[in-house]
C-alpha cells in the first residue's frame, strides 16, 4: 500500500488517479491503435516526448506483445518526428521502471529526449548519471 507522502510526491497507483489515462485529447501529439505520445509536462530538453499505451499498465513490462511492438513502433516515429523538428544532436530514449528507478506516474511509458552537443558539459555516460557515483566508468582516477 502506499502512503499519503508517496501520493504528495505524485506517485499515482490506478488508472483513476493516473494523470496519463486521463490526458486531455489535444495533447496528443502521435498515436496508433495501441499508444499515443505527448510532450512531457515537465521537459528537460525541446521535445522531451512521452509515449504510453493506451490502456493502464504501471510498467511497460507488463504490456501484451502486440501493444509492446506498437509502443516501440510508436517510439521510433517519435524519433524521427523530432529529429526533423528539433535536429537533435543526439537522443536519449528510457524507461524509470518502479518507485526506486525514479518513476513517479505508475502508467508505463517511454522517454524519447533530443540531445544537443554542449547540452552538458560531458555527456558521456548518458543514463548512467542516475547513479552519479557508478557514471564514470572511464576514468583511471
Amino acid at each position: 500500500m502506499f502512503s499519503e507522502r508517496t501520493f504528495a510526491l505524485g506517485y499515482h497507483v490506478s488508472a483513476e488517479q493516473c494523470p496519463f489515462c486521463t490526458l486531455p485529447s489535444e495533447r496528443v501529439w502521435l498515436a496508433n491503435d495501441h499508444a499515443v505520445a505527448f510532450r512531457d509536462g515537465f521537459p528537460i530538453s525541446p521535445g522531451h516526448t512521452l509515449v504510453i499505451p493506451r490502456r493502464h499498465y504501471a510498467s511497460v513490462f507488463e504490456v501484451p506483445p502486440e501493444v509492446s511492438t506498437a509502443l516501440w513502433r510508436l517510439v521510433a516515429e517519435v524519433r524521427g518526428a523530432l529529429a526533423a523538428e528539433v535536429s537533435p544532436d543526439g537522443f536519449n530514449v528510457g524507461v524509470n521502471d518502479g518507485i526506486a528507478a525514479g518513476q513517479t506516474v505508475m502508467h508505463g511509458h517511454v522517454h524519447v529526449i533530443p540531445r544537443s552537443d554542449g547540452d552538458v558539459a560531458d555527456p558521456r555516460g548518458g543514463i548512467r548519471w542516475v547513479v552519479p557515483d557508478k557514471a564514470v566508468y572511464w576514468d583511471d582516477e
